[in-house]
């Protein structure tokens, strides 16, 4: 569960983020975060992620209130998140099977486990037969379009999200770098990861992906929410010009 109570966010330098944002998300939803460039989505995620902190108001993420949480109960904390970001991240000199596994040692998951998990999860977003290739290998040929890579890469990226079992993925952007085909592919492969009761935040600007789904939309313009419901017509109004 995701809650933000009356929550701003003004940066050092002045810059007003976030204005008095209150939005609850219940566990097992998706929700889509949407809005133009300089919105507020970026700030939303750090608060996420308690990469920051609220300069007024109150934010709890599955059970813990990032207002006050110890620092050494951050990394398990985040552990109970799966992130996906636009740019992939991942370790270019280790193969699929181990940019998955990493996420499970660092957590010092036992080595028995990761040979149980990271197959299971490389099944679920279809890499199974991709599992000793490296990142650069995932075009599957010359012939086909690097944004193919990008979008098995992202494939990886979702695997590696999902390994540690997280109550909560959150997704930044996780299609700004393929092509439009393979990023309804994404978001297909995370619509069935939230069918088995993982709750699902993706921020994206991409209104007509948005569009192939009937979910939940929170619009964020200005710092503000405006928006909060399903997709309405004159959301892509923001988007024109």
């Amino acid at each position: 569960m995701i809650e933000f109570t009356n929550v701003s966010k003004v940066y050092d330098n002045g810059t007003k983020a976030l204005n008095n944002v209150s939005l609850r998300v219940d566990k097992g939803e998706f929700v889509f975060v949407v809005g133009p460039s300089g919105a507020g989505k970026s700030t939303f995620i750090k608060l996420l992620l308690r990469e920051e902190t609220p300069t007024k108001g109150i934010v709890k993420v599955n059970g813990y209130n990032l207002n006050k949480i110890k620092k050494r109960q951050i990394p398990q904390f985040r552990r109970s998140l799966g992130v996906v970001f636009q740019d992939f991240r991942l370790i270019p000199q280790m193969t699929v099977y181990d940019n998955v596994a990493f996420a499970l040692r660092v957590t010092n998951v036992t080595n028995r486990s990761i040979r149980q998990r990271v197959p299971y999860v490389l099944g679920l977003v279809g890499l199974a037969a991709k599992a000793r290739n490296y990142p650069d290998q995932l075009s599957g040929g010359e012939q086909q379009r690097v944004a193919l890579a990008g979008g098995e890469q992202q494939r990886v990226a979702v695997a590696r999200a999902l390994v540690n079992n997280p109550s909560v993925i959150i997704a930044d952007e996780p299609t700004g770098n393929i092509d439009p085909e393979l990023s309804l592919e994404i978001v297909e492969l995370l619509n069935e990861i939230n069918k088995y009761g993982t709750t699902v935040v993706m921020v994206t600007h991409e209104h007509e992906l948005v569009s192939r789904f009937n979910r939940r939309v929170i619009t964020i313009d200005h710092g503000s929410v405006v928006g909060d419901g399903s997709l309405n017509d004159d959301w892509g109004d923001f988007y024109e010009g």
